[in-house]
């Protein structure tokens, strides 16, 4: 059964301990919209500030919804088209500190201002994005971003 743990220490000890307890979490468990599920909301539920932590899974055209935690969403985003598409197109982080200079940025939820974008991939193969949205402008930094990518590539193993 999990057990989550405090949220004690500096912050790189609390990303520490967020990666434990997401590996507990899916350990075991083979089904990747579970372990969607539970990193979703083990990231809201862990990271101030946000109001939106989810994943868009490739479908091999495009990015669509998966599991997520906060406001209902957009359902399908083409590549290359705002943060999540231009992030799984280009297989690179975008860290974006104001969404409203973002060309092209899809406002799913108007409240956002700051948005971070990791893509999942396995090997070559794209298999979606992990996306967080802040009301906060410029709120997500590079220990984060380092965070995330650990994060990301712990979830991409398993689904």
């Amino acid at each position: 059964m999990f057990q989550a743990m405090p949220y004690d220490g500096t912050r790189s000890e609390r990303f520490e301990s967020v990666l434990i307890q997401l590996g507990a979490l899916m350990e075991g468990e083979p089904n990747a919209i579970a372990n969607l599920a539970n990193a979703s909301a083990l990231l809201k539920h862990s990271l101030p500030d946000t109001n939106w932590a989810g994943f868009y899974l490739f479908d091999g055209k495009e990015l669509v919804l998966g599991p997520f935690q906060g406001l209902p969403a957009c359902i399908r985003i083409p590549l290359g088209k705002g943060v999540c598409g231009t992030a799984a197109s280009e297989r690179r982080t975008l860290v974006v500190g104001d969404v409203h200079a973002f060309p092209g940025h899809i406002a799913c939820d108007e409240a956002s201002n700051s948005e971070i974008v990791v893509p999942l991939v396995q090997g070559d193969r794209l298999l979606g994005v992990l996306d967080i949205d802040s009301p906060i402008k410029h709120r997500f930094d590079d220990e984060e971003r380092r965070f995330l990518e650990r994060f990301a590539a712990l979830v991409a193993d398993v689904i």
